[in-house]
């Protein structure tokens, strides 16, 4: 009977850490990871159909650099917060206007 309860107990506790540990916050973020996907893929497009320049390149990949030291930067304490969130999806949004301008911005050479 003793050992019942006492597995009963520890069971409990083990879910409350679990659901604990859960909402704490956590580096995982499928949808900052698919943008960063799209954006190089959308460079590689410009790249390939000759739309964006050398130069243009460099500077888009320079600011793809910058978004992912940001994010390993915010990420480094654990945890994602909601606005850390909020600036990597901002910084995603100028990035893709800044893709879009350039590609689109009559310079093929």
């Amino acid at each position: 009977m003793k050992k019942g309860i006492v597995f009963g107990i520890m069971s409990g506790i083990l879910v409350v850490m679990g659901a604990g540990v859960a909402s704490a916050g956590s580096t995982y973020d499928p949808w900052i990871q698919q943008r960063e996907r799209n954006q190089e893929q959308r460079i590689r497009q410009g790249i390939a159909d000759g739309s964006l320049t050398p130069w243009e390149t460099r500077t888009l990949a320079r600011e793809q650099a910058r978004i992912r030291w940001m994010e390993a930067d915010m990420k480094s304490d654990g945890c994602l917060t909601g606005r850390e969130r909020m600036r990597l999806l901002h910084e995603q949004n100028q990035a893709s206007r800044r893709i879009w301008r350039l590609k689109n911005n009559g310079y093929d050479w």
